[in-house]
């Protein structure tokens, strides 16, 4: 090892330092702690605007704090987290020595225009170049994302929410232009969750937030260092003016967050830090409960996903969920009098993806006072084809209103997720959704059926959480020539009934026959506010959903 190399010479200027692998020995002012190692930043230098003077270093931290100045010798590593993950400088320390415990100060950098481009091309070079710096994201920005379990955060900058692609909420979310959906806002985390607050999404953030530019899961993240001061935007639970009425029929989409009656055991589920929960004491089936009858009005039908079996996330052979629906339709039954039926069609064991153990499936509650279901009528679609392997098959129920006589095919459905989609900052291929293709095979085999039921005859609606937006390949093959989303019939600022990191989007849609539209005979809504409102960090969370709710009627006759 030949005497100091400078941080920036380190971390070079691409994505691989030109001394991975190699032994280093450099000094720098600690700015940021966190569990498995610190950031130091080259003090009394200017950036250039092409390379960070900031690293990150892996070792102990104990006995360290901020502002130390240290000396530390190690071997450089371009850390990978998974194949297609973007590299992390880092120092795997083997030599650490504090010169100062109170070294030079270190001014941060405040997030900009010219410091965050709208091309994500540019932000990924330019985010590069930030690597570990101390950077501030300004007082009077605006929360878009509610807290959640882990102290994380998202914040639009004050210049970003006057930006012409951007659709603001009346509640303060954004919903970003279909031309730019993977646009990056700043976030941070929290990690000593007893500073870390719960606020609403619109809460706006009072005070500077400061810390290093951290890279974890696929994204940027600043590992904020301190208390921050927020007013909190109160948000309220929506309720539909939608009511149920002879001749119609009223279907709430509900997906249930991975719904189990049962606290499983640790010694049979796959990962316990995970997989343990408490469903009903933590208070979801009763949230659940509520919504369907204080703010949907308790609809003629209930279509719902993410249905776990009766002992949840354990490893068994049970695929039955009959607990699970009975705990839920005896609540509604208490608030309202209305006691649904429901029904399925269980997964074979393991074989519809989720959570392990958990055996996720969609189904049905349906009023039978109002509605009854035709016999014979509950399918799987798709069943036997290769695009629904180990994933939920949709599913499919006619049921006949009562006073009219006229039935309606609901196909319930939870198309194949987004959870292999690479990260904007990917080296390859950023951005790219793995699972694209099979989703819109599997919206083809929807839609052939579909085609089918109009030859019959038998008009149809299609709702469930289709993991997908308005504008995407998805949506476009499932409405084809003959159908209507009823989505793009709403005001385009109420479109959204997800927040993925901050983004307001809308996964969960409605679709029917055109004809339905062209003669009034429809009426839609989203419930909003369950996926504005945040948790508190560090606690389990209780929301019964992570999306919105979706209710729509429609007139048979």
């Amino acid at each position: 090892m030949k005497g100091l190399v400078s941080i920036r010479e380190i971390q070079g200027d691409a994505l691989f330092s030109p001394y991975a692998g190699k032994p280093v020995e450099t000094q720098g002012v600690i700015t940021g702690v966190l569990r498995q190692g610190f950031y130091i930043q080259t003090p009394d230098v200017t950036w250039d605007g092409q390379c960070s003077d900031a690293i990150f270093v892996f070792g102990d931290t104990r006995n360290l704090q901020l502002g130390y100045l240290v000396r530390v010798a190690g071997k450089c590593l371009d850390f990978l987290k998974h194949d297609a993950a973007r590299p992390v400088t880092q120092i795997k320390v083997k030599r650490l020595k504090v010169l100062e415990m109170h070294g030079p100060q270190i001014k941060p950098l405040m997030l900009s225009p010219e410091l965050l481009p709208k091309s994500n091309e540019a932000l990924a070079a330019m985010l590069n170049s930030l690597e570990g710096m101390l950077l501030t994201i300004p007082a009077q920005s605006t929360f878009i994302a509610p807290s959640n379990r882990y102290g994380d955060y998202v914040c639009a900058l004050p210049f970003q929410l006057s930006e012409p692609d951007i659709i603001q909420t009346k509640e303060g979310g954004v919903i970003v232009d279909a031309a730019n959906i993977n646009r990056w806002f700043p976030g941070f985390r929290i990690r000593d969750y007893q500073i870390a607050s719960k606020l609403n999404v619109g809460s706006t953030l009072l005070s500077d937030v400061v810390g290093p530019l951290h890279y974890r899961v696929d994204a940027w993240q600043i590992a904020a260092q301190h208390r921050f001061k927020f007013d909190n935007k109160s948000i309220v639970l929506e309720k539909s003016r939608i009511q149920s009425s002879d001749g119609a029929l009223t279907i709430f989409t509900l997906n249930c967050f991975n719904l189990d009656w049962k606290v499983e055991s640790a010694a049979r589920v796959h990962d316990p830090r995970r997989d343990i929960d408490d469903d009903w004491g933590d208070g979801r089936f009763h949230a659940l409960a509520q919504a369907v009858v204080l703010q949907a009005n308790t609809p003629d039908i209930v279509a719902l996903q993410e249905i776990q079996d009766n002992d949840g996330a354990e490893l068994t052979e049970v695929v039955d969920a009959s607990k699970t629906y009975t705990a839920l339709i005896l609540l509604i039954k208490q608030l309202s009098g209305v006691e649904y039926k429901w029904v399925d069609i269980p997964p074979d064991v393991g074989a519809d993806g989720g959570q392990p153990g958990g055996n996720i499936r969609n189904g049905y509650f349906y009023n039978p006072a109002r509605v009854a279901l035709v016999e014979n009528s509950v399918q799987l679609i798709g069943a036997d084809k290769s695009c629904f392997v180990d994933s939920r098959k949709p599913v499919m129920a006619v049921f006949m209103e009562k006073a009219s006589g006229k039935s309606l095919a609901i196909i319930n459905l939870h198309l194949i997720s987004k959870r292999e989609q690479l990260s904007i900052f990917a080296p390859q291929d950023p951005g790219v959704d793995k699972r694209e293709a099979i989703r819109i095979e599997q919206a083809n085999v929807i839609h052939a059926h579909t085609e089918k039921l109009l030859d019959e005859g038998q008009d149809y609606y299609i709702t469930g959480d289709f993991n997908d937006n308005e504008h995407s390949k998805t949506l476009n093959t499932l409405v084809g020539e003959s159908n209507f989303n009823l989505v793009v019939s709403l005001p385009p600022a109420t479109r959204y009934d997800y927040n993925h990191r901050g983004k307001l989007q809308v996964l969960m849609h409605g679709i029917l026959p055109k004809h339905f539209v062209d003669e009034g005979r429809v009426d839609y809504e989203i419930i909003h506010g369950n996926e504005l409102i945040g948790v508190e960090p560090g606690v389990e969370t209780d929301k019964p959903s992570d999306h919105a709710y979706v209710l729509a009627k429609i007139a048979l006759d």
